[in-house]
């Protein structure tokens, strides 16, 4: 079955940097890939030890060479904040990063998920304080360097922002295919989320007996204040408020007590049809989010 794409979709690939090789990378681009995302993580071989990455550094240098060989659009992610790292190691990651002109890179705080080896036993961490100024300094670095900060972990060349990304934050809707894959759909009346079968075999079994869906849910009425805002106030710039009332059939004045404490905290900004984070909202997000919940 073939489905029609606009003739600027944007396709991308997420690869590991251990896992690739040239004839892989130029057969997805040949197939319609055009934009590939790697999850390079660090250039520092002791802090890729640290995270359990099968890669070494060599190998994320080798794999972005082949990388810009073959896209035109190319990000990487980078993480700060791990096990032993200081200011410096963090920044020398960055530069690398920017050195290497990919169109556009990621930067995420390493976070100790539950039922992790790192959240059973944590290992020793940058102190907030450290982590604060590793941010700052990344931030002011690509700044410099012509990346635009347009998401609270994402950085971009002029025009290159992920449209994906842009679609997700600004609540749009996005259907997921394979294993593991999420969805949100909106419809006249309600607005749902799925996820299909996690492991391969599963969800190949399954979607042969067209049951690819292992589960789907509604958001309740009382819950889409929160989840607009969870997403769009990670954007740098905002959102129109108007977007509020499209994506969610909700007016936005159910948000005023919200609003008003955020504002009084200090942690956003409501201007004309504009709503965005100021810059203590972006250093404190989670706390933002926590009044529209």
């Amino acid at each position: 079955m073939l489905t029609p794409l606009e003739f600027d979709a944007e396709i991308t690939l997420e690869a590991n940097p251990g896992t690739v090789d040239a004839s892989n990378f130029r057969g997805y681009n040949e197939a319609g890939v055009n934009r590939l995302s790697l999850g390079i993580q660090s250039f520092n071989n002791d802090h890729l030890r640290a995270l359990g990455r099968i890669h070494d550094s060599q190998q994320a240098l080798d794999a972005i060479t082949l990388a810009m060989q073959n896209f035109d659009q190319v990000n990487f992610d980078i993480m700060y904040g791990l096990p032993q790292q200081k200011l410096n190691d963090a920044l020398h990651d960055a530069q690398t990063a920017i050195s290497l002109n990919p169109s556009h890179l990621s930067f995420y705080h390493l976070t100790l998920e539950p039922n992790t080896p790192f959240y059973r036993t944590p290992p020793s961490m940058p102190d907030d304080d450290i982590s604060a100024e590793m941010q700052v300094e990344i931030e002011v670095l690509l700044a410099k360097h012509g990346y635009d900060h347009y998401e609270t972990s994402a950085f971009a060349k002029p025009g290159k922002q992920a449209k994906h990304n842009l679609n997700y934050w600004q609540f749009g809707d996005y259907l997921g295919i394979g294993a593991g894959a999420h969805s949100k759909l909106s419809y006249h009346d309600k607005i749902m989320r799925e996820s299909r079968h996690k492991h391969p075999k599963a969800y190949m079994e399954q979607s042969m007996r067209g049951e690819a869906v292992d589960r789907t849910w509604q958001i309740g009425a009382d819950d889409l204040g929160f989840e607009f805002m969870m997403n769009a106030l990670r954007l740098i710039d905002g959102v129109a408020i108007d977007l509020f009332q499209q994506r969610t059939g909700i007016s936005f004045n159910k948000l005023d007590t919200a609003i008003r404490k955020a504002q009084n905290k200090g942690l956003l900004d409501v201007k004309q049809n504009l709503i965005k984070p100021t810059l203590m909202g972006q250093r404190f997000l989670n706390e933002l989010l926590e009044l529209f919940l």
